[in-house]
């Protein structure tokens, strides 16, 4: 790296740490978008974990939440072959998605049944995974019973660690494996910087992705992970990018015209402090899109608010990838006169075609509350979408639609 662009980036870290906006280009931070109703996303206290193993001596058990992406806040025996654990979410009000993910083992082979115990008012949501010898699989329905005090877990464990989660543990150090490995590895058309900082100080990496000169080139936004747990968004996310820096013919010819900015991970702390839906500050990171008053929304949008202004290139596309209950894309009503008016109009067309079986579930409304989609419209008359995939959605069935949904992507925009 140039010595100029390490002194940008350790810049970048320090301006984050002190809570100031990051400007490397001698503005003064980014305006405000105004949005119809406002959220106050001010810092909140959170609870943390207090991490631990735990020990049950009698049947020879141990838990544990020593990891990233770890959630449990307590574990009790209640006889010989069960343990109640407890989850509680990092602050509340929160969304009611109770998330958990801890380890167990014994000191011989042994059938144990581990409670669920959420507080008051929150429901069992994510079918329980587990990770063994390095390979995630769904546990089977027959082995999650359902009581009047909550799920019941069945599970057979031994001396070898066993994880059990909500959903698979992507954390932080997951995620930069990834994106060295898939993304980056030799491709020197992929750039690697750094958008700041996160509240406990993580770094928040974009990939700045483009052939020849960045000069005028129209910019296309992906973002993800601002929900900790959501992960099959984050597996489409990576399905997705993987196409556009496949260096096919339609890959090059894409990258030749335009540039693409990428975030895997935009709440690190949140990820890997196994947090249900907040970052270290308490806050939905997708309800800052407005005043940018935590560090990491306001991070990411400096830089992508530099990265324009320095290099002349429009704000065009953005695409959010979540996750929630079903396969559905969230999308602006107002199109006339933005920057792709026909966009998902021809982007859904081409879906529904490539992909078998697949009818486009879309939810069209003008954001009302400081989200990323309304950001991209309100502030930048920019095409956003917030690209959801269903919590079951299967992994193969992740990759088509992600595979095929950055082709299509690439092919609209080039004709256009």
């Amino acid at each position: 790296m140039e010595k100029s662009n390490k002194i940008h980036i350790r810049l970048a870290s320090i301006l984050s740490c002190t809570g100031l906006a990051i400007c490397l280009t001698g503005c003064s931070g980014p305006k405000t978008v105004k949005f119809e109703t406002p959220v106050d996303t001010k810092d909140k206290p959170i609870s943390f974990q207090i991490k631990k193993n735990y020990e049950f001596k009698d049947s020879g058990v141990w838990v544990s939440n020593e990891f990233d992406g770890a959630r449990l806040s307590g574990a009790k025996q209640l006889n010989d072959s069960t343990i109640l654990l407890k989850f509680d979410p990092e602050n509340t009000p929160i969304n009611k998605s109770p998330y958990y993910a801890f380890k167990a083992w014994s000191d011989t082979p042994k059938q144990i049944y581990f409670g669920f115990d959420y507080p008051e008012g929150f429901k069992h949501r994510y079918k329980p995974k587990k990770k063994m010898n390095g390979q995630w699989t769904i546990i089977d329905s027959l082995d999650v019973i359902q009581t009047e005090e909550g799920p019941l877990l069945k599970l057979n464990i031994n001396i070898e660690q066993t994880t059990v989660a909500a959903q698979e543990i992507n954390a932080s150090a997951d995620v930069r494996q990834w994106y060295l490995q898939h993304i980056k590895n030799s491709k020197d058309f992929v750039r690697l910087g750094s958008a700041g900082q996160s509240k406990m100080g993580k770094n928040i990496p974009v990939l700045d992705i483009y052939q020849g000169s960045p000069k005028n080139k129209p910019i296309v936004v992906l973002l993800t992970r601002q929900h900790p747990p959501e992960v099959t968004g984050y597996f489409a996310f990576q399905n997705f990018l993987e196409t556009i820096v496949d260096q096919s013919e339609l890959s090059t010819n894409f990258l030749n015209k335009f540039r693409v900015l990428a975030f895997p991970i935009l709440n690190p702390d949140g990820v890997d402090l196994g947090h249900w839906r907040h970052n270290a500050n308490g806050v939905d990171l997708n309800r800052d899109w407005s005043k940018y008053r935590q560090p990491e929304v306001r991070n990411v949008v400096t830089y992508v608010l530099n990265t324009s202004k320095t290099d002349e290139g429009e704000i065009i596309l953005g695409l959010d990838f979540h996750s929630t209950y079903e396969d559905v894309f969230y999308t602006n009503v107002k199109r006339e006169g933005t920057t792709l008016p026909d966009f998902i109009d021809e982007w859904f067309e081409v879906l529904e075609r490539d992909v078998e079986d697949y009818k486009v579930n879309e939810a069209a409304a003008n954001s009302t509350r400081p989200v990323s989609k309304g950001w991209f419209l309100y502030g930048h008359n920019a095409t956003g979408i917030t690209y959801e995939i269903g919590d079951s959605t299967p992994k193969e069935r992740i990759k088509k639609i992600g595979t095929i949904s950055a082709k299509a992507m690439m092919q609209i925009l080039l004709k256009e």
